[in-house]
C-alpha cells in the first residue's frame, strides 16, 4: 500500500472528498505560447466531478475556495485554472481567480496576460474590486492578478484589508478560486484559508513529503481550516 494512498485514506475518513489519478495535459509550450486544454478539448471526468462536487452540489455549496499544494512544482496553479474554466463553463454566474502567491506568481503567465495592476493594488488602493480585475475569457472568468511586489506584499495577506477585499469579491463574483502560495514554506495559505471557505490541498504523488502533508493537514485543523478536497495530482 503507498504512502500517497494512506494519507488519501486518512482524510477521506474525515470526509475529505479526493480526486486521485488527476492530469490534465500541461499548459505551457516552448516557445512561450500558451496551451489552454480548457479553450480545445472537453475537461477530463474527473476535472468534471471536482467542479461538481465541490460547487454544484448543493446550495450551501462554498463559493470562495483556496487552491495550495504542498510544495512547489506540485501543479496547483495549473490545477487551479482548469477549474475555475471548468466552473465558468458550467456556472451561470462569474468567476474570479486570484493570484494570491506573491513569492512566485504564474497565472498571468498560463492564462497569457499581463501582471499590471492586481491584488497588492487592490490591498494598497480604494476602488471597486473588478477595477483591479481583468477579463480573460469569453465566458465570464477574470483574473485578478498578483500585481507589482513589494517587500511588505506577502503581509497584506494577513491584514484586515485582505479580510475587506474578501467580501467584495464574494459580492462581485457567484465563485472565486484563490491560487495560494506552498503551505510547506509559507503561512499566507493559512491566512487565505481562514478568509475562504475552505481549502483544496494539491499533492503531487511520489514528490510531496508524507510527513510535511500530515504536519499540513494537522495544522490546518488546528486553525478550523476546511479542507474540501485533496487532489493527487500526477499518479502513474
Amino acid at each position: 500500500m503507498s504512502r500517497n494512498y494512506e494519507l488519501m485514506r486518512e482524510l477521506e475518513s474525515d470526509r475529505a472528498f479526493f480526486s486521485s489519478r488527476f492530469r490534465e495535459p500541461a499548459f505551457s509550450v516552448p516557445g512561450g505560447q500558451q496551451n489552454d486544454p480548457a479553450d480545445h478539448q472537453a475537461p477530463s471526468e474527473l476535472t468534471l466531478l471536482l467542479v461538481q462536487r465541490l460547487f454544484l452540489e448543493t446550495a450551501a455549496a462554498p463559493r470562495m475556495v483556496t487552491f495550495a499544494a504542498v510544495d512547489h512544482g506540485n501543479g496547483c496553479s495549473q490545477i487551479a485554472v482548469l477549474v475555475a474554466k471548468t466552473l465558468t463553463g458550467m456556472a451561470a454566474g462569474g468567476v474570479c481567480l486570484v493570484e494570491a502567491n506573491f513569492h512566485s506568481p504564474a497565472l498571468p503567465g498560463i492564462l497569457g496576460t499581463t501582471n499590471y495592476r492586481g491584488l497588492s493594488d487592490a490591498l494598497r488602493e480604494p476602488g471597486n474590486i473588478t477595477s483591479f480585475a481583468k477579463p480573460v475569457w469569453k465566458r465570464g472568468l477574470w483574473l485578478l492578478s498578483s500585481g507589482p511586489m513589494a517587500a511588505d506584499s506577502a503581509n497584506l495577506l494577513t491584514s484586515e484589508r485582505m479580510t475587506a477585499r474578501s467580501a467584495d469579491l464574494r459580492q462581485a463574483f457567484d465563485f472565486v478560486i484563490v491560487d495560494a502560495p506552498p503551505l510547506a514554506r509559507y503561512p499566507d495559505a493559512t491566512a487565505l484559508g481562514r478568509v475562504s471557505d475552505g481549502v483544496v490541498l494539491v499533492i503531487e504523488a511520489g514528490l510531496s513529503r508524507r510527513r510535511a502533508a500530515r504536519v499540513i493537514v494537522k495544522n490546518l485543523r488546528a486553525s478550523g481550516i476546511a479542507i474540501l478536497a485533496v487532489v493527487l495530482n500526477k499518479q502513474s
